[in-house]
């Protein structure tokens, strides 16, 4: 089959692609012919290792694993001697990043995990962006402990978690304040904003509303900043580690504080959160944005894009036969 490697952390240019060997499933498992999958933050963050603990994961000299690519959209081809709740044939979407392995036309997968059925009417396109941002946003979601009729704000609206964040966040009953650029102002007001700010015009410090919870999609701000807009009880988390990792000690001195605080949570996924986000996006609550397609062979210019910073929402990698 046909994947796309990586054997040294690097750039983009460190991935090519190649034959390799087809996977075959376990009892346990499925065997997933890919049709669509992504490129996407984590596979940026792993493939590079800027962060040096990503290597306790995936290998401290080089990668122990070569195929990266976590979300994915696709066929079962073969089932293992135990599974029982899916058959060949079922059209299925899901997440890995314990293996990853959906930069390839074939990948397996625990059939107990992170992995569901396609939503009725959906394309494989449509589907392969259902979780990485998604469950990155439900997680922190669920950490801050905000609830309907309290106030958020999104920094970083417009990317993978960014936007799923809105949405979430939205459905949940949250009044959401966006922070994005002048161009997708009216995109994250059809998202569900009620109010955008657009932060090459405007200090999104300067605010009078104050937040219950204030999430940077983006790492771009950081608890000083975004301190005074929080409520007596405000919780402020980012998806990044921030200025000589400030957000994790902030997040353990936290710990032993009842005022306005920044949480860390570990991000992790379950099969509940990939069925729950697939009855979303059935019932029209959620849709991934989706920026630019390429094809497998160009999965070094998706990388380069993706670490432009520039992207809205997901780019999508779709299989070629």
């Amino acid at each position: 089959m046909k994947a796309a490697i990586y054997t040294r952390y690097g750039p983009p240019e460190v991935v090519s692609v190649t034959e390799v060997g087809t996977p075959q499933p376990t009892a346990n498992e499925v065997l997933i012919k890919i049709y669509a999958t992504t490129v996407n933050r984590t596979d940026c963050g792993f493939r590079s290792a800027e962060y040096f603990v990503s290597r306790f994961w995936s290998g401290l000299l080089r990668p122990k694993g070569k195929i990266l690519g976590n979300e994915f959209a696709g066929e079962i081809a073969a089932i293992g001697m135990d599974v029982t709740g899916f058959s060949v044939g079922d059209r299925v979407f899901g997440y890995d990043d314990t293996r990853f392995g959906s930069h390839a036309e074939y990948k397996t997968i625990d059939a107990n995990g992170p992995l569901a059925t396609i939503p009725e009417g959906w394309t494989y396109e449509d589907a392969a962006p259902l979780t990485e941002g998604a469950h990155y946003a439900l997680g922190n979601i669920k950490a801050s402990k905000v609830t309907s009729g309290q106030y958020a704000m999104v920094y970083g609206a417009t990317g993978a978690i960014g936007s799923a964040a809105v949405q979430l966040l939205t459905y949940f009953g949250v009044h959401v304040t966006a922070v994005c650029q002048t161009k997708n102002l009216g995109l994250v007001e059809k998202l569900g904003a009620q109010k955008v700010i657009d932060y090459l015009n405007e200090d999104f410090t300067k605010t009078d509303r104050r937040f219950d919870f204030i999430f940077d999609a983006v790492g771009k701000s950081s608890f000083g900043q975004c301190k005074p807009l929080l409520t007596t009880k405000g919780v402020y988390i980012s998806t990044e580690l921030g200025k000589n990792s400030e957000n994790i000690f902030l997040a353990l001195a936290g710990m032993f504080s009842t005022g306005k605080k920044v949480l860390f949570p570990i991000p992790k996924i379950t099969k509940e959160d990939v069925l729950f986000l697939k009855d979303l996006a059935e019932s029209g609550h959620f849709k991934p944005i989706i920026d630019r397609h390429y094809s497998l062979e160009q999965i070094v210019d998706a990388y380069r894009y993706v670490e432009t910073g520039q992207k809205t929402g997901n780019v999508v990698i779709t299989m070629t036969a």
